[in-house]
């Protein structure tokens, strides 16, 4: 008979319980990199990159005016040197015009929305007050900017090798879209932190939002292309208006003009 084996199998390691839980993040403020103070652009350019979480921390202490006016004035310099590579598509006055229909329609859509956002923020549960939100779109804006900024290279590569306005235009309609998802993502991270109980209402914001933003390309055309005007004239739909420029109507063919028949030397 064969003698049974001595030597007894060892035990798993327990696991605490302790360990198994997942680490839960910090408050805001805990980490000492957050409670440094945003005086400048810049300072609130790499805020944003690098460290999000300070940016709304220092929204929720004195000065917060400060924080909001760095990122805005950082999302309109972005904004304007997209803008211009916008305009070097159609060059002239396009040059100036695009960047400020650009910069307009950027702070006309966040104005237009924030009542909106305050509603869908209170039914939400979020203890945001109204200052907080200001400072969270103010960081959407800013970080959508940086995003067209850094797209901006290959923009003016498609402005100076195209000359399909309806083409060049859905490219930046596609930038648009990457950076506002990124700028969303950011206002979204900034309502979990202020304790909303839900993202129903924050849903439906964004809705409303990329609704505003997208009729701002058809309430100032020509955002890419030329005019007789600065602004139009005639009132449309933003799908009505791409409508217009990707298909159109057909153009008369011009009237050709018979050629008078010049007498040869040979004719009798």
């Amino acid at each position: 008979m064969s003698e049974p084996n001595s030597n007894p199998q060892p035990k798993p390691p327990v696991i605490s319980p302790a360990a198994a839980a997942p680490a839960t993040p910090a408050a805001l403020g805990e980490l000492p990199a957050e409670r440094v103070p945003i005086t400048n652009p810049v300072a609130a350019v790499e805020a944003i990159l690098r460290e999000p979480r300070r940016i709304m921390f220092q929204l929720t202490q004195p000065g917060a005016g400060r924080v909001i006016a760095s990122l805005l004035l950082a999302a309109i310099g972005c904004a304007l040197v997209y803008g211009i590579v916008v305009g070097t598509f159609s060059g002239g006055e396009q040059l100036w015009a695009a960047p400020v229909k650009i910069v307009v329609g950027l702070v006309l859509s966040a104005a237009i929305c924030m009542p909106s956002l305050y509603v869908f923020s209170c039914l939400s549960g979020s203890r945001a007050r109204l200052a907080d939100l200001c400072g969270l779109v103010a960081g959407l804006l800013a970080l959508a900017a940086l995003l067209l900024l850094g797209f901006a290279p290959v923009a003016w590569v498609f402005s100076e090798s195209t000359e399909s306005a309806a083409g060049i235009g859905t490219i930046h309609l596609g930038f648009w879209f990457v950076a506002s998802y990124f700028g969303l993502r950011f206002l979204h991270a900034g309502f979990k932190l202020l304790d909303a109980r839900g993202s129903g209402g924050l849903a439906a914001w964004v809705v409303v939002f990329i609704l505003v933003t997208l009729q701002m390309t058809a309430a100032l055309r020509p955002i890419v292309g030329t005019a007789p005007t600065f602004l139009p004239t005639e009132k449309k739909f933003f799908l009505s208006h791409w409508f217009d420029c990707t298909v159109g109507t057909p153009k008369e063919k011009p009237k050709t003009i018979p050629r008078a028949k010049v007498p040869s030397k040979f004719s009798s």
